[in-house]
């Protein structure tokens, strides 16, 4: 059931029609602690139009911070819950530096808890999310332009190895 859920979702996505919306709830969703990357979205929508470079790269830096201030609100208020789970050497690092380490937000398997642990934490909200944001608008920016330099060709022969 979940399967065919999520591929109904992801064919909707796909529709031209809706390239920055979709690239948009893609970023926010995989910013959330679910499994999801949203990288494949940024860089199909800017290989299909690259006049949208940077109004995707902005799209997509927005709904990525958006996804990890939800997980910093999750953090936040599951604080009382869990609250003898304090003891582990991510929260006195978290503690020790603050809301700059939420430029690490953008890391894979990491980047999403770590905006939760900020948020239980209750470090300062804005400046914790203007580092998400630079460090999330970096990683669109290196992953797009690199994939950006692989020639066509090889997209073309990675298409028909899968298709």
């Amino acid at each position: 059931m979940i399967d065919s859920a999520i591929a109904w979702l992801l064919h909707v996505l796909a529709a031209p029609e809706v390239g920055l919306t979709s690239v948009f709830i893609i970023s926010l969703i995989s910013a959330t602690l679910l499994p999801l990357g949203s990288e494949p979205a940024v860089f199909a929508v800017i290989k299909a139009n690259p006049a949208l470079f940077w109004s995707v790269i902005a799209v997509a830096t927005v709904g990525n911070t958006l996804g990890g201030a939800i997980d910093y609100w999750m953090g936040y208020q599951a604080k009382q819950t869990f609250s003898k789970e304090r003891k582990s050497r991510w929260f006195h690092w978290l503690e020790r530096y603050g809301a700059k380490t939420m430029l690490l937000a953008w890391l894979p398997g990491i980047g999403d808890p770590l905006c939760t642990l900020g948020g239980w934490l209750r470090l300062p909200f804005w400046p914790s999310i203007a580092y998400m944001a630079i460090g999330k608008l970096l990683r669109y920016l290196t992953m797009t332009a690199l994939l950006l330099y692989v020639p066509d060709g090889v997209w073309h022969r990675i298409g028909q190895l899968l298709g």
